[in-house]
């Protein structure tokens, strides 16, 4: 059994690391110092209090958040392993021997990414590199003088992700339509570590009936996401209404009024067309529809599709096109008002993409609406109404770069292809010009207006 004493000095161990007096007051002018230089950093100085957290911190402070990441771990396995061998106690053991070879690999490991936060502290003050000395052997020394001296400002502070450097949220919301789709997405977020990462910020629109509209982004950017909380699947912090009934409120019964055809499709390839549209049919509408009125829509989606000349042939022995329209009338069985497919056009070539394209456009003119996404937009553009332009902010979140028709879009972007406007809002080192922060300001402004 572990004595009082090895208790307290486990915990000594957990909270202060070597327990000897002049480590704990190093260690307590170092909080002392982070204190101040977390405050000019803009995020809480109270951190600086937290074992483990205050290196953390420490690296967001320096714009090096992965390598803090790896500090936090490996502080927790070295002091888990020093407080392993304190009740372990058996010098010389195998056990106490493996525990000394991972804790020399642990700290290898700190002192490497250790001195990449120093290097980025001394970046976002603007001091020279050589300052990683001292912050690796007595970091108590400049954490007082950099969190106290006016002569060490940082040039950039925290982002605590809870408001955007570019301050350009259109504070724009839509109420919702009796007719049509409207979106307030005020955020959708996902657990990162200590915080939330923000996937979506500070979309709002309003989707008329009978329209058909291109979803477009760079990858990354957000596009699975967005229809994802539009359809539910995923809920964002927002409010979906579809022809004013809330989707997320009424989840249950949106399913039948909302359909969503992936990329891929998960059909059998040994069944019948005939055969997986029942399938479909029975999880897809009404129960107490009658077997012959499930029977006849079966057979008007077949005859709206083209798949009647094949509706007893296996699906594994269809086209490409018919494939893709198989997987569209699969969904569009329960007669849904909003329609939305992520590339139906992928693997299919230019004559049957413009086809299946065509026959979407139909379906949209009918009072529905239609929201595509394909990586191929300007081989049909003339078949669409609108566009949605999805970009990655500086914080690599995604927002609403334009929404209107292709002819605004094409004066607002001052390109005249969709991929050019693709290209204007990714990344530099995804191969593009880099000005999305540019053009989600702008919309922004546009909307504010």
């Amino acid at each position: 059994m572990p004595t009082v004493q090895q208790f307290i000095k486990a915990l000594m161990y957990l909270f202060f690391g070597p327990h000897e007096v002049v480590i704990m007051i190093l260690i307590a002018l170092e909080i002392v110092g982070l204190f101040g230089l977390f405050k000019k950093c803009g995020t809480k100085p109270g951190y600086a209090l937290i074992p483990f957290y205050r290196s953390y911190v420490l690296a967001r402070c320096a714009g090096r958040e992965t390598e803090g990441r790896v500090v936090f771990l490996t502080d927790l396995v070295s002091t888990s392993i020093a407080i392993l061998n304190i009740f372990v106690g058996a010098e010389g053991s195998n056990l106490q021997l493996i525990l000394l070879t991972v804790t020399a690999a642990v700290l290898l490991i700190q002192i490497i990414y250790s001195i990449r936060i120093s290097l980025g502290l001394c970046e976002v003050f603007g001091r020279k590199k050589a300052w990683w000395i001292l912050w690796a052997l007595v970091p108590s020394l400049p954490a007082l003088i950099w969190g106290y001296s006016k002569k060490f400002q940082p040039s950039r502070q925290v982002d605590d992700f809870r408001a955007d450097a570019l301050n350009t949220f259109s504070n724009t919301h839509i109420s919702a339509m009796e007719e049509g789709l409207t979106v307030n997405i005020e955020s959708r977020t996902v657990p990162d570590f200590f915080k939330r990462k923000y996937l979506l910020r500070d979309i709002h629109m309003y989707i008329k009936p009978s329209s058909m509209v291109l979803l477009l982004g760079g990858s990354g950017a957000g596009k699975t996401t967005l229809i994802n909380a539009i359809n539910g699947y995923e809920r964002a912090k927002a409010d979906i209404t579809l022809n004013g009934e809330n989707v997320y409120k009424e989840y249950k019964k949106m399913l039948y009024n909302i359909g969503f055809v992936p990329q891929q499709d998960l059909m059998r390839g040994n069944d019948t067309v005939l055969h997986t549209l029942n399938d479909a049919a029975a999880l897809r509408l009404p129960l107490d529809l009658t077997a012959e009125d499930r029977r006849n829509r079966v057979e008007e989606v077949m005859g709206i599709f083209g798949l009647l000349p094949v509706k007893n042939s296996f699906v594994s022995k269809l086209s490409g096109g018919q494939r893709k329209r198989l997987s569209i009338a699969m969904e569009f069985l329960s007669n849904p008002q909003l329609f939305i497919l992520d590339e139906p056009d992928s693997g299919l070539d230019g004559v049957m993409a413009r086809a299946l394209m065509q026959q979407l456009r139909e379906i949209a003119d009918s009072g529905k609406i239609v929201i595509v996404i394909t990586h191929t937009p300007d081989r049909v553009i003339d078949l669409f109404d609108d566009l949605i332009v999805l970009a990655k902010d500086s914080h690599r979140t995604g927002r609403l770069a334009f929404y209107g028709s292709i002819s605004e879009a094409q004066k607002f972007f001052g390109k005249q292809s969709m991929e050019e406007i693709v290209k204007a809002v990714n990344r530099k080192e995804e191969g593009g010009e880099g000005l999305a922060d540019e053009y989600i300001s702008r919309y922004a402004e546009v909307q504010h207006a």
